[in-house]
């Protein structure tokens, strides 16, 4: 474990031969669902990995935990082989730093550091999709001499601080969820967005928009989280202005506030690679790195299901000592 509430690492393992090995579906499918467990797990040195397989890894993650038969790989809008710097396969997103530069005409500042910034940069992957995502996997291939980490933070645990009473408002409420930040790079590039089916028949077109639950159950292992947090939630429904930034700005201080319910990786060689669950998990990437090299990378985001709450769902920490119970019979 890399902290008692977030994140695994496996230091020694190989996910190609997982995917190739004659029982890759009993291991994926229990990978997939340690990764919804615990939120994020990493590997180190996965210098045979390709594109092409981590494609395919994350597509058959999702299906081998049920994910819907239309669902396949996100193609991003925005960000995509159409656009400079954007790669040469459309579900293949890059993580790069000379495309972050030429979008925003500069580097950024050092002295980015307070909260408000901080708050915009902690995000779940295309919350703003009608069918957003289940698993994404990033693998880095270019890394600063130091600088550049990334931090996960727990919406299971999130919710299991929150009291009963909040909880069960929150359970009721829907939020809107938008890109404001795409529709700058739109607007100051003057580009137009990927509109055709960005992996799965709901994902097309614009506004990048889509209406979520506040609190969501995660699928697979049929938990609560919060996802309404981070950079893509605009507004609750049925609240005013005042009282939605309120609760979202709340929410997310949370985050910011417990770093225990967080956990950060230090990338530390080429073909490091992390792979989440947007479900139940935002990340946010630290960019104090400018001064210190070049940061690139490749993700695949697959897509899940629409996003849901059961109210017969229970807390994580609800579900892990039911499970504990039952052990002890």
């Amino acid at each position: 474990m890399v902290t008692p509430t977030v994140g695994t690492e496996f230091p020694d393992a190989n996910l190609v031969d997982m995917l190739q090995g004659p029982n890759s579906d009993e291991m994926l499918r229990d990978l997939a669902i340690t990764i919804s467990r615990r939120g994020v797990v990493f590997f180190r040195n996965q210098n045979n990995m390709t594109n092409d397989l981590q494609k395919k890894l994350i597509q058959r993650m999702g299906e081998l935990v049920g994910k819907p038969k239309e669902s396949t790989l996100h193609i991003h809008p925005v960000l995509n082989p159409q656009r400079q710097m954007g790669g040469d396969d459309l579900q293949i997103s890059t993580i790069n730093s000379r495309q972050r530069k030429l979008v925003n005409g500069k580097a950024v500042p050092r002295d980015l550091g307070n909260a408000r910034q901080a708050l915009e940069a902690w995000h779940s992957d295309i919350q703003s999709e009608r069918v957003p995502s289940d698993y994404t996997c990033l693998r880095l291939v270019e890394l600063p001499s130091v600088g550049g980490d990334t931090l996960w933070a727990s919406g299971y645990e999130i919710y299991d601080r929150i009291s009963k009473p909040m909880r069960e408002f929150l359970e009721k409420r829907t939020a809107s969820y938008t890109a404001p930040f795409f529709e700058k790079i739109i607007q100051k590039a003057n580009i137009q967005v990927y509109s055709d089916a960005r992996g799965h028949p709901e994902n097309t077109g614009t506004p990048l928009k889509a209406e979520h639950p506040v609190v969501r159950t995660n699928p697979v292992t049929g938990w609560k989280s919060i996802f309404a947090l981070g950079a893509y939630p605009g507004s609750i429904n049925g609240l005013t202005p005042t009282e939605s930034e309120m609760i979202l700005n709340w929410l997310m201080d949370m985050v910011l506030r417990n770093h225990d319910l967080q956990c950060r990786f230090r990338w530390q060689g080429p073909n490091d690679m992390a792979i989440w669950d947007n479900r139940s998990m935002v990340h946010n990437a630290t960019m104090d790195y400018d001064d210190y090299g070049e940061r690139f990378g490749y993700r695949v985001c697959g897509i899940g299901e629409k996003p849901y709450f059961d109210p017969s769902s229970v807390s994580m920490r609800e579900g892990l000592a039911e499970e504990a119970k039952e052990e002890s019979k």
